[in-house]
Parts: structure tokens; C-alpha cells; sequence
């Protein structure tokens, strides 16, 4: 019961921080005349008070938070934020359907980025603001969760990091607390300055400011339907690739840098393999793109070097259309949804750390087939890898694809052709955002699809997010009962 109370309590809490970020859109619309802030009045007044209602249910008696509760509260606080998120949406002169919605406020909080929104350079500012704000929302409590809550859970191999990250930042800064305001600090100092850099090359003020938020939470959403494309002109490409990248690093690293430790970052295994796998695919893809038949692109390497980050990244911003840059370009980026940034990022998919885990584990199990009485002592980052770290990943591995392959299968039942549905399912577990194909391509959106293929998606990008078991387990009968 106390475990409950706790949980209610912690999603009221979330609620009425949605429904005061829903004030900033209101404020937008007030500003430029649109009469869309009604909405937005609307929809922060309901869940202002529906938060206000379960926190004064909950209070008083001790409050407690078990190992069943962390994983309730892991899952239900995205999925009643996903609600709540659909009311400006639902509430607006052109209202969207509920489906419609509820995609685009999913798509939003794990930071995908797919939309079922067209006609974005007409919106109006509040409705392009909350769809940033939705993601930025997203990216930091995906870097709290994955700190402070995924270890302690044991999901797949993240363990690894609460040694690595959380306890050093525990040393100077020794409460959960602290640890939470440090990252939400580093989180606001990197979007602002994000920010400013956009607005300085050229970028409109509100559109610098809500890219600066999608750029920083690897999300995606921009306020134009041909998406970053729109803001390139000045050079915003180079500053947005800088910045995905890092995005996609550990932000635990910028706080003890900031204290000083100013090597911890280039130390960690994980970062350097990310940076070094990043380096390796730029320079392919940029040979690819020079010494191939692109003589209708501009600036050949600019396209190779952000597409490339903002996929693997899973940030999925469209900066032209990868999939008419030869045979090679699509399977290519393809591949690359399902690689990710590193752990503690606001980076999405199977994450850099767990390829090194699965290679470290295949490489010794190569030797020991050839002496199979060699002891093998398996290490990551300088320290000892458990053998059930070393499980969870591999565990991960089969369960990522599984459900992979699982959603594929149930949108091809919804009628969408092969590329379409491998391809949605793809960006969906892996919360990239644009797919392959004319539909859900760099060119395309979501909205053509189904109803029930939308659903499958949303759910797709929700247990993709929040790393597969944390979702999963809930649908056991076994942790109900225990």
C-alpha cells in the first residue's frame, strides 16, 4: 500500500510540472495572437488538478518504494504523461484524433521523433513549442531513469553503470537529489547554449529555441516539414551535429568535469568507442558520397557527416533524402538505427556499451573453443565484468530483436507493405524517427498508417525507451503476484 502511495504521489508530482510546462505554449499563442492558448489554458488547468489530487491522495504515512513499485512507476509515469501530453493536441482549433494524439505525444517523450503533424510551417508557435518541449522533457528523465533507476533494476547489463557514473558523482554530490538538479543543469546549460549558436547562425529565435531541444534530447521534432533542411543555410548543420554528438554522450562525464575530473570522459571505454565508431562511418560515408555520382548534391560531406550522427544518434532529423544516395545509403542507415550513443546520454537503441560487452564476451569464447581450459578474466572500462552483466546484455540482444521482430509482424496484419512495416518497426523499438520507404521515409510521415498500426508503434517506442524489460516484466503474471 505504502509502495502505491509512493507511486501517485511521484506521478502527481510529474503531472503538475506537464501542466506548468503547458503555461509556455499558452504564453506563445498569447504573444502572437492565436487563439490556440485556450487549449493550452484548458489542458494545464486539467492536469494541473488531476496532479494535485493524487498527490493529496497519497500524502501522509510513510512512504516507501520497492523493487515492484520502481518498475510501476518506470512505466506508468511515461504512459500518464503520454495522456495528459494529447489534451493541447485534442483541444485545438484542428483537433487530432485521439490515435493521432497519443502517437505524437509518445513519439515525443521517448524522443522518436516519427509525427503524424504536416503542414508545420504554418502551425501555430504553441503547438511547435509543446512537441519540443514534449522531447526535451523526454531526454532528461530518460538520462535520470537510466542513472539512478535502470541499475538498481538490473536491465540489460545497465548495472555496469552505477559504479561507473552514479557512485563518483555520489562522492560529490551525495544525494539522489543532487545528482538529479546536477544533470538537469548540465541538460539546461547545453540547450541553451545550443541555442544561442543556432540564433547566431542564422536561425530564427523561437525556431533556434526549440531546436535547441530536440537537438539536446536527440529527438527530432522540427518546426518545418522538411525538417533540418530548413535551417542549414547558415552552417546550423555543423552546430547540430556537434551538439547531437553531445547529446549522445554520458552526461554524468560534463558534471564531473565541472568538479574537475575533466578526464573522465575521454577515459571511458564507452565514450571513446562511440566517438571512434562515429569517426569510421563519417569518413565512409563521406568517401562514399565524393567519389560516387552525387554531382546534384551540395556539400556532399556536410549531408554524410549529419545524417550519419543524427541516425545513430537517434536523433532522426531529415537533412535530404538518404535514400536516392545509391544502393549503399540505405541499408547503410538502416543498420545504424539500431547502434545508438552511450548509457546515461539522452541517446536511444541498443547503446555502443553493450556491442563492446557482446564482442568482450564473443572474443573470449572464440579462445576458450581453442583452449578450452584457459581462464579467461573478462574486463570493461579497467574493471572486472560480471558474468550476469555479461547475461543481461546478451538477454537485451535477443529481446530487442524479438520485439522487433514481433511489431513488424503485427504491421504487416495492419496491411502495410514489407519496407514500411520493417522498417517503422525498426525506428519505432529503436526510437529513431523517419524510416524507409515513400511513406514513412526522410520525405514522409506517419499519419497515412492505421489506427492499430499507430498503437503498435506507440507501445513499440515506449518499451524501446525504456529499455525493453522494465515494460516487459509487467506483462508477467509472476511479478503481480510476488
Amino acid at each position: 500500500m505504502n509502495s502505491a502511495r509512493s507511486v501517485a504521489l511521484i506521478i502527481g508530482a510529474l503531472l503538475i510540472l506537464l501542466g506548468v510546462f503547458m503555461l509556455a505554449p499558452m504564453i506563445a499563442d498569447l504573444v502572437t495572437g492565436s487563439v490556440e492558448w485556450r487549449s493550452f489554458a484548458a489542458a494545464s488547468a486539467l492536469t494541473l488538478f488531476t496532479g494535485a489530487i493524487l498527490m493529496l491522495v497519497a500524502r501522509g504515512g510513510k512512504l516507501k518504494m520497492n523493487l515492484q513499485a520502481a518498475f510501476i512507476l518506470t512505466t506508468f509515469s511515461w504512459v500518464v504523461m503520454a495522456v495528459f501530453a494529447t489534451l493541447p493536441f485534442m483541444l485545438a482549433e484542428t483537433p487530432l484524433s485521439f490515435t493521432d494524439a497519443y502517437f505524437e505525444s509518445m513519439s515525443g517523450l521517448t524522443t522518436t521523433g516519427s509525427t503524424v503533424m504536416s503542414g508545420l510551417d504554418d502551425l501555430p508557435k504553441g503547438i511547435l513549442l509543446w512537441r519540443a518541449i514534449l522531447q526535451w522533457i523526454g531526454g532528461v528523465g530518460i538520462i535520470i531513469v537510466a542513472l539512478a533507476v535502470l541499475p538498481m533494476l538490473k536491465v540489460g547489463g545497465m548495472q555496469l553503470f552505477r559504479a561507473e557514473w552514479f557512485e563518483p558523482m555520489g562522492k560529490i554530490l551525495p544525494r539522489a537529489q543532487a545528482i538529479a538538479i546536477g544533470i538537469g543543469a548540465a541538460y539546461l546549460g547545453l540547450t541553451m547554449l545550443c541555442a544561442g549558436v543556432y540564433w547566431m547562425l542564422g536561425v530564427d529565435a523561437f525556431d533556434a529555441i526549440c531546436l535547441s531541444m530536440t537537438t539536446l534530447s536527440t529527438g527530432g521534432f522540427a518546426n518545418s516539414d522538411a525538417s533540418f533542411a530548413a535551417y542549414s543555410q547558415g552552417g546550423a548543420d555543423i552546430a547540430g551535429t556537434v551538439f547531437m554528438t553531445l547529446a549522445a554522450l554520458p552526461f554524468a562525464a560534463y558534471i564531473l568535469a565541472v568538479r574537475g575530473n575533466f578526464s573522465a570522459l575521454w577515459r571511458n571505454t564507452q565514450a571513446r568507442g562511440f566517438l571512434g565508431f562515429l569517426a569510421v562511418v563519417i569518413v565512409f560515408m563521406s568517401l562514399y558520397m565524393e567519389f560516387t555520382d552525387h554531382e546534384g548534391l551540395a556539400h556532399p560531406i556536410r549531408l554524410a557527416m549529419f545524417n550519419v550522427v543524427s541516425i545513430t544518434t537517434g536523433t532522426g532529423y531529415g537533412f535530404g533524402d538518404f535514400q536516392l544516395w545509391g544502393p549503399m545509403a540505405a541499408p547503410l542507415f538502416f543498420v545504424l538505427m539500431f547502434v545508438g550513443g552511450c548509457a546515461g546520454s539522452t541517446s536511444c537503441s541498443i547503446k555502443i556499451f553493450r556491442f563492446q560487452v557482446a564482442i568482450e564476451g564473443l572474443r573470449a569464447h572464440i579462445r576458450r573453443m581453442i583452449r578450452p581450459h584457459i581462464v579467461i578474466p573478462l574486463r570493461y572500462n579497467g574493471a572486472p565484468l560480471p558474468q550476469s552483466a555479461l547475461f543481461s546484455v546478451y538477454s537485451f540482444f535477443f529481446v530487442f530483436f524479438a520485439c522487433f521482430a514481433v511489431a513488424t509482424i503485427a504491421l504487416s496484419f495492419a496491411g502495410l507493405d514489407t519496407t514500411t512495416a520493417i522498417s517503422s518497426a525498426a525506428t519505432a523499438i529503436a526510437n529513431v524517427g523517419p524510416g524507409l520507404g515513400d511513406i514513412v521515409g526522410p520525405a514522409g510521415n506517419f499519419s497515412t498508417l492505421p489506427d492499430f498500426a499507430k498503437w503498435v508503434l506507440s507501445l513499440t517506442m515506449l518499451v524501446g525507451r525504456l529499455e525493453l524489460f522494465t515494460v516487459l516484466v509487467l506483462f508477467t503474471p509472476r511479478f503481480w503476484v510476488s
